[in-house]
C-alpha cells in the first residue's frame, strides 16, 4: 500500500509538471502562428471616419482572412513615415499630404485609392465670403502647415488668381492643433473660414448649429475633386521588394472592406460607433458621410472604375503649379505609384 501511496504521489507530481510545461509552451508560441503573415501593426486608433475601412477589415475578420494578426496602433504622420521606410508599418492610409515625403525620400508608393472627399471649408451663415475670389487678404485656420486642409485650401485659392505663398500675403493660414479650436477661433472672428476633417465641418453646418455655420467649399463636390481618390493607400516599398505578396493580400483585405462599407454604409457606422472605433453622435449623418466617400464596390473594383494613377497625377499637376513639388508631375508619378497585382499569393 505504501509503495501504491507513493506511486499515486509521484504519478501526480508527474502529471503537474508536464501540465505546467504544456501550458508554458502555448503560452511561449507566437499569437500569430496561425496567421500566415504574422502579426503587423496598422495605424487605427486615431479615431477618424475616413479610417473606416481599416476598423471594417479589422472588425469583420479581412485582415485575418488575408494571413494577417492586425495590431490597431496610434501612429502620427511622421511615425507613419520612419515605419513606412523602414518596412515595421507595411501599409497606411494616407492623402496626398504625403506626395512632398515622397519627393524627399521616403520609401513609399501609392498602391490604390481609399475613397474621395473628407474636407469641408465653413463660415458663419451669412458671411460675404461665398467663393475662392472671396479669400484675398482673409484668414483660413488649418490643422498643420502642409497638411492636406492647407494644400487643398492653397490649391483652391491658386486656381482663383490667389497667391498661396506666404510671402506675397495675399491669404493668411493660422495654425491651430485641433478642429475645434478652428470652430472657436471662426467664432470669436479670429479667422474668417476654418478648414475641417470631417466629421467636424459637417456637424457644425447641420443641426442645433445650421443657424451659426454653412459650408464655404466641399472637397467631395468641388470641381477641382470631384471623382478623384483624395485618401490613397500607402505601401512600404521595402516590403512590396522583399515580400510583394505581403503587399498583395494587405490590398485584398482593404479592398473586401471598400465593398463591405459600399453595400453596408449604415450597418459600417453602426459597428464604427458602437466600438467605439471613432467618436460618432450623430449616426445618420456619419452615414451621409460614409456615403457620400464613394467607397468602390466590388463592381467598381473589378471594373477599375477610378484610375489610381491618374488621380495621383492630377493631384502631382496640382501641387506642382503651386509650387509644393518640385518634381514634373510625369516623372514623379513613376516614381510615387505602383501598380499592384492582387493575384500573388492567392
Amino acid at each position: 500500500m505504501k509503495n501504491w501511496k507513493t506511486f499515486v504521489r509521484v504519478f501526480t507530481a508527474l502529471f503537474a509538471l508536464i501540465s505546467v510545461v504544456g501550458l508554458a509552451a502555448c503560452a511561449s508560441a507566437p499569437a500569430s502562428a496561425e496567421f500566415k503573415f504574422g502579426k503587423i501593426d496598422i495605424p487605427g486608433k486615431d479615431g477618424a471616419l475616413c479610417g473606416a475601412p481599416i476598423y471594417i477589415a479589422y472588425d469583420q475578420g479581412f485582415f485575418a482572412e488575408e494571413g494577417f494578426d492586425v495590431n490597431l496602433i496610434s501612429a502620427d504622420a511622421e511615425t507613419r513615415k520612419i515605419g513606412l521606410n523602414n518596412g515595421t508599418i507595411p501599409m497606411v492610409n494616407g492623402d496626398f499630404q504625403f506626395f512632398p515625403s515622397i519627393e524627399e525620400g521616403v520609401n513609399v508608393s501609392v498602391v490604390d485609392g481609399l475613397h474621395n472627399g473628407c474636407i469641408k471649408f465653413i463660415v458663419k451663415k451669412g458671411s460675404p465670403i461665398k467663393t475662392a475670389e472671396d479669400l484675398r487678404g482673409k484668414r483660413i485656420a488649418v490643422d498643420e502647415i502642409g497638411g492636406t486642409p492647407h494644400q487643398v485650401a492653397s490649391v483652391w485659392v491658386e486656381k482663383a488668381g490667389i497667391s498661396a505663398q506666404a510671402s506675397d500675403n495675399e491669404v493668411e493660414f493660422v495654425v491651430y492643433s485641433d478642429g475645434n479650436l478652428e470652430i472657436e477661433a471662426l467664432k470669436n472672428d479670429d479667422v474668417d473660414v476654418a478648414a475641417l476633417w470631417d466629421p467636424l465641418g459637417s456637424v457644425y453646418t447641420s443641426g442645433e448649429h445650421a443657424d451659426e455655420y454653412e459650408v464655404l467649399f466641399d472637397l467631395s463636390t468641388d470641381p477641382t475633386f470631384a471623382g478623384k481618390y483624395c485618401c490613397f493607400l500607402y505601401a512600404s516599398n521595402k516590403v512590396i521588394e522583399e515580400n510583394p505578396e505581403r503587399v498583395s493580400a494587405l490590398l485584398r483585405a482593404y479592398h473586401k472592406a471598400q465593398e463591405w462599407i459600399a453595400e453596408n454604409p449604415d450597418e459600417a457606422v453602426n459597428i464604427i460607433s458602437d466600438k467605439k472605433y471613432s467618436d460618432i453622435e450623430d449616426k445618420a449623418l456619419a452615414a451621409e458621410l460614409v456615403k457620400s466617400y464613394a467607397y468602390p464596390s466590388a463592381g467598381a473594383h473589378a471594373a477599375n472604375t477610378q484610375d489610381v494613377g491618374a488621380d495621383v497625377a492630377y493631384f502631382a499637376t496640382e501641387l506642382y503649379n503651386i509650387g509644393y513639388l518640385k518634381t514634373a508631375p510625369e516623372d514623379f508619378v513613376k516614381t510615387a505609384y505602383f501598380k499592384v497585382d492582387l493575384e500573388l499569393g492567392k
